[in-house]
């Protein structure tokens, strides 16, 4: 991995205007690629593949509840990513990116990325053409995408020993909800909360939600697991644990950066997160 990552801080003076409403969570002090968290932390109701399942049964005071990240985690489509980060900037007259820069200098939320490669924000014209770009290759790269290695067996494996787990993300929920049925594991979760807000650009404010619908499920024994310093950040606001994951869309680098616990396999971070349940959440974003 070239150079390691700058310290960054999360919250940046220019992201904070009217351009894009950013939500309020704890400040990151150090970080790879700055994540500023965004999203309304404003009561609403999180969208839902079913009606959330009731208080967990069974379940010990400190057993683990996993809320899984989609993209780059349970979902292995950062091929498609690449394919479709490199033909939008085509689009737009920017050099590509190999993985391993892509994955130095990715961050939430995204205009913060294309600054990082520009020099500058995009402006609200320049971003909305990104996007559009970005999504309409996404969709066509990802129709292939599997699941990651090992994650299927990981969640038949931890539903069937009684245990629960959930799924929070950024991607639409509109389209994620679909996409997890096709690969025939909704019913794994007892909650699928993806993005409703178009211009939410960070996970906080929707962990916070999405954590308190999950009846009987307390934040301590909660152990979010993905591949963004943006999922540790969102965990932080939730008051949950986060384990990172190296096989999505940022390095090794950058996830060390978060302070929280970095795995190369989904198994290992199922592992521990058997391990952490219970005791106080501690990360970097402080």
């Amino acid at each position: 991995m070239p150079g390691g990552c700058p310290a960054r801080r999360a919250v940046d003076a220019r992201m904070a205007g009217a351009r894009r409403p950013a939500d309020r969570v704890p400040p990151v002090t150090r970080r790879c690629g700055a994540a500023v968290r965004r999203g309304s932390l404003s009561p609403r109701p999180s969208a839902r593949l079913s009606e959330p399942v009731g208080t967990v049964v069974g379940m010990g005071k400190h057993v683990a509840h996993i809320v899984w990240d989609w993209n780059g985690t349970l979902l292995h489509d950062i091929d498609a990513v690449m394919t479709a980060t490199n033909a939008s900037f085509a689009e737009l007259g920017l050099e590509p990116l190999t993985l391993e820069r892509y994955r130095d200098l990715y961050c939430v939320p995204v205009p913060r990325f294309y600054e990082r490669l520009m020099g500058r924000l995009p402006t609200d014209e320049e971003w909305e053409v990104m996007d559009a770009a970005f999504h309409r290759h996404y969709r066509e790269a990802a129709r292939n995408a599997a699941l990651a290695a090992g994650a299927r067996e990981l969640l038949a494996d931890w539903h069937s020993a009684g245990l629960t787990q959930s799924l929070c993300s950024l991607a639409s929920h509109d389209h994620l909800v679909p996409l997890v049925r096709t690969h025939g594991i909704d019913g794994y979760f007892a909650r699928v909360d993806g993005r409703v807000d178009p211009k939410q650009h960070g996970k906080a404010g929707q962990m916070v939600r999405h954590l308190a619908a999950l009846e009987g499920v307390s934040p301590e024994r909660v152990v979010v697991i993905g591949d963004a310093v943006d999922d540790a950040s969102a965990a932080a606001a939730a008051g949950a644990h986060a384990v990172l994951y190296t096989g999505g869309s940022q390095s090794r680098a950058c996830l060390e950066a978060a302070g929280v616990p970095v795995v190369d396999t989904l198994a290992e971070a199922a592992e521990l997160a058997r391990e952490l349940a219970g005791r106080r959440p501690v990360s970097g974003l402080n």
